[in-house]
């Protein structure tokens, strides 16, 4: 079981938040209980978002289930899949050509490239994605020092079945939109995605995923696990969904116990539900992973309850 330990005994995914997926790896039957393996842990609760459990074995301890959205070729050519995606949304993809050819007209042709190692453009996205979550109201997880050295880490690792990769989209020589994460073998997992936000009235990010899912097969890659969340952007072109749990599970300790309590409160608030307190209760999970010391963390709390409003009037992001 994989975890980064917190002060009071509290686990959560490691290399969180990035990490889209965890899970407890174990026998096909495990003769054991949640509290059983936190205690072994010695761990008091472990909170989990992105639960993989064949098993069953967190079932009790799942407060709400998402699913995650996968680009799978699976056997297909791009030009086959992308015509199962546009029949199932024909109205909605005769706009994003049509806005596509619009913008072609404005910019210049298109080109994708990847993997691209254009360093310029690699900071180009990250700084639109450290303004959108400005504009957007929420916490700007590039802020740490740690987090910008593992992407510049990875951005820089071209060797070995695991390394980073960035697909970006051009128009007329322009930067676009694009992606940038981790890929193993032939499947690619972003955790970065971002456009020019002056291109927004074209959708650029949809555009970006089109032209993607067509140069898979170039890049080696049969498997664009764009990950969960942002369903208005990623569902359209993911025919395959996987199924993760959200939910904390707790030992039969004073501390499990103390950690049961708080999280009957969130949930009682809405935590696992829509509006602002699930909302609220995703910032800070987000602030707790990625800020180190108790000062930055206390700054981003504030931040976060100030941040409500704005996010309450911000449009939702491609």
């Amino acid at each position: 079981m994989a975890h980064h330990r917190r002060p009071g005994g509290l686990g959560r995914p490691i290399g969180a938040p990035l990490a889209d997926y965890h899970a407890l790896i174990t026998a096909p039957a495990p003769a054991t209980s949640a509290a059983q393996f936190l205690e072994a842990a010695n761990l008091s609760a472990w909170r989990f978002t992105g639960l993989v459990d064949p098993h069953g074995l967190l079932a009790g301890e799942t407060a709400a289930r998402n699913e995650s959205h996968v680009v799978d070729l699976a056997g297909r050519t791009p030009v086959d899949y992308l015509e199962a995606v546009r029949a199932a949304s024909p109205k909605k993809f005769k706009n994003y050509r049509r806005l596509e050819h619009k913008l072609e007209r404005d910019l210049g042709d298109f080109a994708l490239v990847g993997p691209d190692h254009d360093r310029d453009s690699f900071e180009t996205l990250i700084a639109w994605k450290r303004e959108q979550l400005r504009r957007t109201g929420s916490h700007d997880f590039f802020s740490p020092d740690w987090m910008r050295g593992l992407f510049h880490h990875l951005f820089d690792t071209r060797t070995g079945d695991f390394q980073g990769l960035m697909v970006a989209l051009y128009a007329g020589g322009r930067l676009v939109a694009g992606q940038f994460g981790v890929r193993q073998g032939d499947v690619f997992h972003p955790w970065l995605a971002s456009a020019d936000p002056e291109l927004n009235p074209y959708s650029p990010g949809q555009m970006f995923l089109r032209h993607a899912i067509e140069a898979l097969p170039g890049l080696g890659l049969s498997v664009f696990d764009l990950g969960p969340g942002h369903d208005h952007y990623k569902r359209p072109y993911a025919l395959t969904q996987v199924e993760i749990g959200e939910g904390l599970a707790t030992a039969a300790s004073p501390g499990g116990r103390g950690a049961r309590l708080r999280e009957a409160a969130w949930s009682a608030a809405g935590a696992h539900r829509g509006g602002i307190a699930g909302s609220l209760r995703r910032r800070l999970d987000l602030i707790a992973t990625v800020e180190l010391s108790l000062h930055r963390r206390a700054l981003g709390f504030a931040q976060a309850v100030a941040d409500q409003g704005v996010r309450r009037r911000a449009p939702a992001a491609e």
